[in-house]
């Protein structure tokens, strides 16, 4: 291989003209605080990219997104959130922000998605949802989940972070949950730098969803003329994404089929150069199931173990590729463990996280950049 590149970062977000374009005419409409003409148009991208009968409020990240969730649950003291120990905080931080205990279920080892098999046994009289996350964009076994949770009258909520674009059974993931989540982070496919959106699948939500939003305030209804003045009604805070924001994720949403085919063809690279290898060498390529369609969110090695894990990073850092590796399981964080019951038992996800290696991976990594990856990893000894 010709490796010319010094040194290739983790992430790096794509941008394009369109995106300046789009920022320059918000500036120009005077009109940057939430609610405006680049929300309302990115709210319809959305919707109309997600294909299903949904409603889409624009958020100022994912976290948020989750917490006006949890405030649309109504908890109370003694209620219980079931949610992966193989996850970012926020999936459990929102919950608990709200008052509800979260209960971890572990992992399972091929998908790295929440082991729906496990989901009964951790339902008691206290459980109110669960929230499943679409790890790398590969879906979880929705019907499974659905079916548990219509069986004991739970709400699920998807925490969609990594899955934008990705399809369970041609579903779009995000439309099969009674409420979704979105991120539009910097590391994610879709990008306004920070930003969210809650996906409402349950029509009964999105009144009290709008109000929250604003604050706690009926201010929706009162532009449009449902009342004659707005007042403060109910729980909420700032959770509105600004129309400036909203503008470069318009742009980023308008060139969506681009993005995806270049991380397509980057993801499809990695794997084919790195099957021999990692099969030669005890080490797991990420796997999606015949259900599902991912949306090239990220490339991960599972190697193994956690001395081979750190002996690598190490190595691959010191030769100029920055990979990484992801969570520390929650339940054994010291918040988990302050708000679970169940903080010692998620053995899969203590493991995984242990042997778990991101590779450097953005829609505009070039071949070069690839390459030089590929070489690196493909000199590693053990």
């Amino acid at each position: 291989m010709s490796i010319s590149v010094e040194k290739v970062p983790f992430n790096r977000p794509s941008m394009s003209s369109d995106e300046l374009l789009h920022i320059e005419q918000s500036i120009a409409s005077r009109e940057l605080s939430g609610g405006g003409y680049f929300t309302r148009l990115a709210q319809s991208l959305l919707k109309k990219e997600l294909g299903g009968n949904c409603e889409v409020l624009l958020t100022t990240s994912c976290t948020h997104a989750l917490e006006v969730a949890a405030i649309l649950l109504n908890l109370q003291p003694g209620d219980e959130v079931i949610v992966p120990a193989f996850t970012f905080p926020s999936t459990a931080l929102a919950f608990v922000m709200h008052g509800a205990n979260v209960i971890f279920a572990d992992c399972r080892p091929d998908t790295l998605n929440l082991d729906e098999s496990l989901l009964e046994n951790l339902i008691t009289p206290n459980t109110r949802a669960i929230v499943p996350v679409h790890y790398a964009g590969i879906s979880c076994d929705m019907d499974k989940i659905m079916d548990l949770a219509n069986s004991y009258d739970l709400i699920v909520i998807e925490d969609n972070a990594h899955g934008l674009f990705g399809k369970y059974k041609n579903k779009s993931l995000g439309t099969i949950g009674h409420l979704a989540t979105q991120s539009f982070h910097e590391t994610k496919n879709i990008t306004c730098g920070e930003g969210g959106a809650l996906i409402i699948n349950e029509k009964k939500f999105y009144e009290r969803a709008e109000i929250i939003l604003e604050k706690g305030t009926n201010r929706k209804r009162f532009f449009r003329g449902q009342v004659d003045k707005y007042s403060w009604v109910d729980k909420g805070s700032s959770y509105i994404l600004a129309d400036l924001l909203a503008s470069m994720l318009c742009a980023q949403l308008k060139r969506a089929k681009k993005i995806q085919n270049s991380r397509e063809k980057a993801w499809n690279l990695y794997y084919e150069k790195l099957e021999y290898w990692a099969s030669n060498n005890n080490v797991k390529l990420p796997f999606v199931p015949d259900e599902a369609y991912q949306p090239f969110h990220m490339f991960y090695l599972l190697v193994p173990d956690v001395e081979i894990r750190d002996s690598l990073l190490n190595e691959w850092n010191s030769k100029g590729v920055n990979a990484v590796f992801h969570y520390l399981p929650l339940n054994r964080s010291e918040m988990g463990r302050k708000f679970s019951t169940n903080s010692n038992s998620c053995s899969v996800a203590e493991d995984i996280s242990n042997r778990i290696i991101r590779l450097p991976f953005y829609t505009d990594i070039s071949l070069a950049e690839q390459e030089k990856v590929v070489s690196v990893v493909l000199e590693s000894k053990w």
